[in-house]
């Protein structure tokens, strides 16, 4: 759920054009609070429920309520703080890990208003990559569900995307090719001896994938190679998952992001 909390009137008119006007993603049911009571105890309430939060109201008033029940970026879900006008929208919790940075910048966009990123890399554009990796003659709805799980897990579309990318061993995997030609991405493929600088970067590494590829894991590895190349003329910044890799019964898919 998103919830959006309101405590003026021109706030309220501010939550309620959020609310008709914007395409929240995944189809999340949307509620707008004004002026909830008792404020601290159902705000913090929701915030422990997981609940997305944008609150129309100063800064200050966002820590001071939240602040007894925040625990970590890996935990917290993503808040939003807008001003009544509308004029800046600022990620304040869980910018990079929860997707407060993305969804800030998608509600500015939506709003005309200035996006207030105060996170690393704040001047920079983000770019998406996407690895996978697959049992052979892998069908294209297994390839296709996973990734748009995995899109929608971080609050990304098809067009967010960049490249689509796995290792050499599938450069003639049919329905990786068909599902790259599909959303119009660039294919790539790499060699186990070019993904094998990203093993650092990786979240899991699985002996079994090593001694089958050559690499502890072949979706994470060839998102961040991906991100790496894509950004590396620019400015040379590490690369980084946005998503550990996830799988159904027959294939792999990570998210990883460079800044250019």
């Amino acid at each position: 759920m998103i919830r959006i909390i309101a405590l003026t009137p021109a706030g309220h008119q501010l939550a309620q054009r959020l609310e008709a006007d914007y395409c929240y993603p995944n189809g999340l049911e949307v509620k707008v609070d004004y002026k909830p009571k008792p404020f601290a105890e159902s705000v913090q309430a929701a915030f422990q429920r997981g609940e997305r939060l944008v609150f129309i109201c100063a800064t200050g008033i966002v820590m001071r309520t939240l602040a007894p029940v925040i625990a970590s970026k890996y935990q917290d879900p993503p808040v939003l703080v807008l001003d009544e006008e509308g004029k800046f929208v600022i990620p304040l919790l869980s910018g990079h890990e929860g997707g407060a940075n993305e969804w800030g910048a998608q509600v500015a966009n939506r709003l005309g208003a200035q996006l207030v990123m105060t996170t690393a890399k704040p001047y920079l554009n983000p770019v998406y990559t996407l690895g996978m990796g697959c049992e052979r003659d892998c069908p294209l709805d297994f390839l296709e569900t996973l990734m748009l799980d995995a899109l929608a897990q971080k609050n990304l579309t098809p067009a967010d995307i960049q490249t689509l990318n796995s290792i050499d061993i599938k450069a003639d995997e049919t329905h990786l090719i068909a599902l790259a030609k599909k959303y119009n991405w660039p294919f790539n493929t790499y060699s186990a001896e070019e993904l094998a600088p990203m093993e650092p970067l990786l979240s899991t590494r699985s002996d079994y994938v090593y001694k089958t590829v050559g690499v502890y894991g072949v979706a994470e590895s060839a998102a961040l190679l991906a991100a790496h190349k894509a950004v590396s003329e620019t400015n040379g910044t590490e690369p980084e998952l946005i998503l550990n890799k996830i799988k159904n019964a027959k294939a792999t898919c990570a998210l990883a992001r460079g800044f250019g």
